[in-house]
């Protein structure tokens, strides 16, 4: 999903900054989720028919029990080679949309520990995101990622 060049989300216009507490709230509870092993709390932020694409379109997973599974996997992985992954968001931006949806972009780090290790920076990306309400809930409709160190 390239960036949308919609209108920057302007703390003095009224609700934009509540809007952006909120954002920055479920990106908080989502990515703790995920770094806990909470795989499918995780894949529950998303809609039932929620799209995550990684580095490019070349990995997917649509639909919360492939979210749930590629997770799980990933986690899977990092468990067994003794790695703890942290996601660190920040720079985020949020632009609401006339149909009530949000466009929200952040850079993501993600800090990898090995049992015993010093933390390092394992990857630096961007995330763009289409959230939609549920309720008092935000969930991700549409993510992409790009990782900086792909073209």
């Amino acid at each position: 999903m390239p960036h949308t060049g919609t209108a920057p989300l302007d703390p003095a216009r009224p609700g934009t900054a509540g809007l952006h507490g909120e954002i920055t709230h479920f990106y908080a509870r989502q990515m703790q989720a995920l770094d806990d092993g909470r795989t499918d709390d995780w894949a529950r932020t998303f809609t039932e028919d929620g799209v995550f694409l990684l580095h490019g379109g070349h990995d997917r997973a649509e639909g919360r029990p492939a979210l749930a599974a590629s997770s799980a996997k990933a986690r899977a992985a990092l468990a067994e080679q003794g790695v703890t992954h942290r996601h660190w968001l920040g720079m985020l931006t949020v632009d609401p949309r006339p149909d009530g949806s949000v466009v929200a972009r952040c850079y993501a780090l993600v800090v990898a520990t090995r049992l015993g290790g010093t933390p390092a920076l394992h990857r630096s990306t961007v995330c763009e995101d289409v959230l939609v309400r549920d309720g008092d809930a935000w969930l991700v409709r549409h993510r992409q990622v790009s990782r900086d160190d792909l073209a």
